[in-house]
């Protein structure tokens, strides 16, 4: 059985405490003097703590140079090397908790070899378009769908990645360039045309900033959409067309067999009947009509006063505060139509008109108009569907546009339009929030200044 680092240590000391004595005392019974026996006892003893101590340091000797050796074969990236159980107990320990954590080590980088082989093997076989780019603009990544896209299937790992896009079609060039997000289309060198998303993020990697570019073609998505969104157009003009053209029908031919009675009375009822439902078709149509025809804006300085009072006349509503002290900067007409859209929604959710607000505030070089009411508000689901075009969770009526889920779908445009953005919210104690944002006259929009007149 090997002895302990302590057995080992009180041995060392037992001898180095007994030894010398019995040295001197056989020395002085040979009869020699005092100094003679000291001297030979420093000379026995001399050898004897040499042995004693390579005897006690030999095996953390050993264990240090294996642990040397380990320390640089880990720093390799080897975590395969094991120590031999030797020496003292406490150092067969220590080489036994070594070898669990090389053990560990050597699990743990399988894994993350494993995982790394998945994310590659996602990463090359993904159909979006990935390069990953350094701080040198050198390219360290770009997987196979960004090899045929870029560099006609060639690899790209370590080319600059200026030079890589240099040869390639403006608009693409452009994206793949900027730091924005943006939706674009493309003529590829095949002649096809393609629409494609770029987005771009940056984050540090290994100590370095590094950029990740993403090209996802949207072509057929895009397609898809636009079907469906044909699909869900010709089932609401059919399902309205219908509601209005069978009544119309059936009055008509009333209509016919009171004239044929000579009725008069009632064939004035009938046929103005015919003309409400006419009327209502009318609205109905020109309401998409105005979504898919909306001209740019014409901007030019509003006046509040005369905005707000020529708001009154159409729709109920209160002013709360006090407008900007600047003259606003939109198309008048087109802002007026979707606000009375949203004036519109607000009396038709039950809200008190009261209840219902106009708030208009300038923060910085930005123009916030608010549309407030105290109806049911909207849930979750509504919310995330309520500005796409024919969405609506209300049925049409006679003689309006309610139902055909156009009202904030305009007024969503109409905001876009004007390089502004149109947001919805319920509001603390019941209702809705609806927020437009336009830009002010001096802001920077598609790359031209709006200069002042």
């Amino acid at each position: 059985m090997p002895l302990s680092l302590r057995a080992r240590a009180l041995l060392a000391l037992g001898a180095a405490a007994v030894v010398p004595p019995l040295v001197i005392l056989g020395v002085r019974r040979a009869g020699l003097d005092a100094g003679i026996a000291l001297a030979v006892a420093v000379i026995v003893m001399l050898p004897l703590i040499g042995w004693l101590a390579a005897f006690w340091l030999a095996p953390l000797l050993r264990l240090t140079r294996a642990l040397e050796g380990a320390v640089l074969s880990y720093r390799d990236g080897d975590f395969s090397l094991n120590l031999a159980p030797d020496g003292p107990r406490e150092l067969i320990e220590l080489t036994q908790l070594h070898a669990e954590l090389g053990l560990a080590l050597r699990e743990q980088r399988q894994h993350l070899a494993q995982r790394e082989l998945l994310l590659d093997t996602v990463v090359q076989n993904t159909p979006v378009a990935l390069v990953l780019t350094a701080p040198s603009e050198r390219i360290a990544i770009a997987n196979l769908a960004a090899r045929q896209l870029l560099g006609d299937g060639r690899s790209l790992t370590g080319l600059d990645f200026p030079t890589v896009i240099a040869h390639l079609p403006e608009a693409l060039r452009e994206a793949l360039a900027g730091d924005a997000d943006r939706l674009f289309a493309v003529t590829l060198p095949d002649g096809s045309e393609e629409t494609f998303h770029h987005s771009t993020r940056t984050f540090r990697l290994q100590g370095q900033p590094h950029r990740l570019r993403l090209l996802r073609r949207m072509t057929r998505e895009l397609s898809r959409a636009e079907v469906a969104t044909w699909k869900r157009v010709i089932r609401v003009l059919s399902h309205e067309l219908n509601n209005s053209l069978a009544p119309i029908s059936s009055l008509a031919h009333s209509g016919a067999e009171l004239a044929r009675r000579g009725n008069t009375e009632r064939l004035l009822q009938v046929l103005a009947s015919i003309g409400e439902r006419a009327a209502h078709l009318h609205v109905f149509l020109s309401g998409y009509a105005a979504f898919a025809k909306l001209p740019a804006p014409r901007r030019a300085a509003v006046d509040w006063s005369a905005f707000i009072a020529r708001l009154a006349t159409l729709g109920e509503f209160r002013v709360e505060g006090a407008p900007p002290d600047q003259p606003g900067w939109f198309d008048a007409a087109q802002i007026e139509q979707a606000l009375l859209n949203l004036i519109k929604n607000a009396h038709e959710s039950g809200s008190d008109p009261d209840e219902i607000l106009l708030r208009l505030a300038s923060q910085g070089d930005e123009l916030r108009i608010e549309v407030l009411d105290r109806g049911p508000g909207m849930s979750e689901a509504v919310l995330a569907q309520a500005l796409l075009p024919f969405y609506s969770t209300k049925r049409s009526e006679p003689g309006s546009q309610g139902g055909t889920g156009l009202g904030l779908a305009l007024a969503r445009e109409i905001a876009e339009a004007h390089d502004g953005h149109i947001a919805l919210a319920n509001r603390d104690g019941g209702g809705l929030r609806v927020t437009i944002r336009l830009p002010g006259r001096a802001v920077l929009s598609n790359g031209d200044a709006k200069t002042s007149n």
